[in-house]
């Protein structure tokens, strides 16, 4: 069983960041754009300070970090799947953790600029990356709990064998005829 789950949504959460940053980095309308592209209607011209290098370059950058963290998860979880099945999860926790934190700073400081309709579309957002995120961990379980299965139908068979052969001991013993055992001898 292979990770499939997983870094396609790594994937997918690296280029919306990306894309993100891209757009945000549009110099006449880049914030705008972006809370656009988020599913925010904003009028670029009602918010003049969001076009100030002071709002649009961390924003930038810091969703840039983003889609290179989830970059990261999906080249870990490509590369490393035959290590383990715990190959990247580190890095997996963080970029959504890192993505969480980025929405959560994105709703804060759209409440603080007076901009209407942000929660419910943050809080869309936010919904998809737990989502995500709860998606990677149940693969991740069904991944550890596969080994687990075949070691208990292992230990099932050994069992019944136990049994078997001492239900023939038995038999053998209360019948009074000799009991052999596999190499013919008693």
């Amino acid at each position: 069983m292979r990770h499939l789950l997983t870094p396609f949504l790594a994937l997918y959460w690296a280029v919306v960041f990306a894309l993100l940053a891209y757009i945000c980095l549009d110099g006449s309308r880049g914030v705008a754009s972006a809370l656009g592209g988020l599913g925010v209607p904003l009028q670029s011209g009602r918010f003049p300070g969001l076009d100030h290098v002071a709002v649009v370059a961390p924003l930038s950058i810091s969703l840039l970090i983003v889609a290179v963290l989830f970059c990261w998860a999906f080249v870990e979880t490509l590369l490393n799947v035959a290590t383990g099945p715990d190959a990247g999860e580190a890095v997996v926790r963080i970029a959504f953790a890192s993505a969480s934190f980025l929405l959560s700073a994105i709703l804060i400081g759209g409440a603080t600029q007076g901009i209407n309709g942000l929660f419910m579309v943050v809080a869309i957002q936010m919904t998809a990356l737990l989502a995500s995120y709860v998606a990677v961990l149940a693969e991740r379980r069904a991944w550890l709990a596969a080994p687990l299965r075949y070691r208990d139908d292992a230990r099932l068979a050994a069992s019944r064998m136990a049994v078997g052969a001492a239900h023939s001991s038995l038999l053998s013993r209360i019948s009074g005829r000799p009991e052999t055992s596999p190499g013919g001898r008693r």
